[in-house]
């Protein structure tokens, strides 16, 4: 009999401390879900129209756009001339640069440039992925993270402008 109130005291040891887990109770993880990387971006469209005065047309050739790639950690700088466009390689990525206003400024309800001068140089530019349009809006030398296009690998900032030829910018 004494041994029968061993094996009984044994199990109620066991079963108050748990069997194996001497008093630990197993920890329980919450269920984590794999969820595909989010590459699909927000279009932010300009609606103000934008007037280029007589004092800036034809004096800008062209304006150089850094591309950063956070993936790779990698940056590479572009030329592109204002009114064309580059498609970024091997990224889907095309890139069209509309207009470049050197004293960019919100005049009631357009933007312009106030001046000839370089004191806010912002570009207004398009972005495609894959044909479909991504950003349309201003990219700010100044100020690069002023709404800045938010893109899950690259980010693009504005970093020189080049006078046409015989133009002093």
């Amino acid at each position: 009999m004494k041994r029968a109130g061993l094996v009984i005291f044994v199990v109620t040891v066991f079963a108050a401390f748990g069997l194996g887990g001497c008093g630990k109770q197993e920890e329980k993880k919450p269920k984590v879900e794999a969820r595909p990387a989010k590459t699909e971006v927000q279009v932010r469209k300009s609606t103000t129209p934008v007037e280029v005065p007589d004092s800036v047309k034809g004096h800008w050739k062209a304006v150089k756009i850094s591309v950063r790639d956070k993936d790779a950690g990698t940056e590479e700088v572009y030329t592109v001339d204002i009114g064309h466009s580059f498609e970024l390689p091997g990224a889907g990525i095309t890139f069209k640069v509309n207009a470049f206003l050197p004293h960019f400024v919100m005049d009631g309800r357009k933007l312009t440039s106030m001046s000839n001068d370089t004191r806010n140089p912002a570009v207004q530019v398009e972005i495609k992925e894959n044909g479909k349009m991504v950003f349309d809006g201003w990219l700010f030398s100044l100020y690069p993270n002023t709404h800045a296009f938010k893109h899950p690998r690259y980010t693009f900032s504005l970093v020189d402008y080049i006078p046409a030829e015989g133009k002093k910018g």
